[in-house]
């Protein structure tokens, strides 16, 4: 997956997480930030990563994502890696 296309795909998972209520509040707590922050760095390739990963800790939150955009739930994965910070190993 190229780095453009990641972009586009934490986009996506932006998107998605800001439209479900509950879920964006979980994110703004978890960023430590809010909506205008979340619009201001919506571009930036290491916010897009912390997205992605966001989405990750959960695994129905991937499925619900995946299936809405319907893309293997695995592209989530290598879009992740395509993100700075994305090459570090996984450690769970």
């Amino acid at each position: 997956m190229t780095r453009d296309q990641a972009t586009v795909a934490g986009l996506q998972a932006l998107s998605h997480i800001a439209a479900d209520e509950d879920l964006f509040g979980a994110f703004l707590d978890q960023a430590g930030t809010d909506a205008a922050d979340v619009r201001a760095r919506a571009m930036n390739p290491e916010f897009l990563g912390f997205v992605l990963d966001f989405l990750m800790q959960d695994d129905m939150r991937v499925i619900g994502f995946a299936a809405g955009q319907g893309i293997a739930p695995e592209d989530v994965a290598m879009a992740r890696r395509a993100l700075p910070g994305g090459d570090t190993p996984e450690w769970t």
